[in-house]
């Protein structure tokens, strides 16, 4: 039993790692998938936040960018497709 402890503790760790990487993921990408097409930008901009320093930037471009959204509602012109 006590040499099958280190392979049990192995097997544990890598469950865990592999689990807290999912859970960030889902925590960190769900949302801002969210917010990014409710503001009018593309879902998928989202996923930028996996990766490092443009998950910092991402949150100042969101928050200081003409959101399509808002210029949808005010009935302004989109840009030309």
């Amino acid at each position: 039993m006590q040499e099958q402890m280190p392979a049990v503790f192995g097997i544990l760790m890598v469950f865990m790692i592999l689990g807290g990487v999912v859970l960030g993921v889902v925590l960190t990408v769900i949302p801002w998938w969210k917010i990014c097409t409710k503001a009018g930008f593309p879902g998928a901009l989202a996923l930028l936040m996996l990766v490092p320093f443009a998950n910092l930037i991402l949150p100042f471009y969101i928050a200081f960018a003409d959101w399509p959204a808002l210029r949808q509602a005010r009935g302004e012109p989109g840009p030309m497709r």
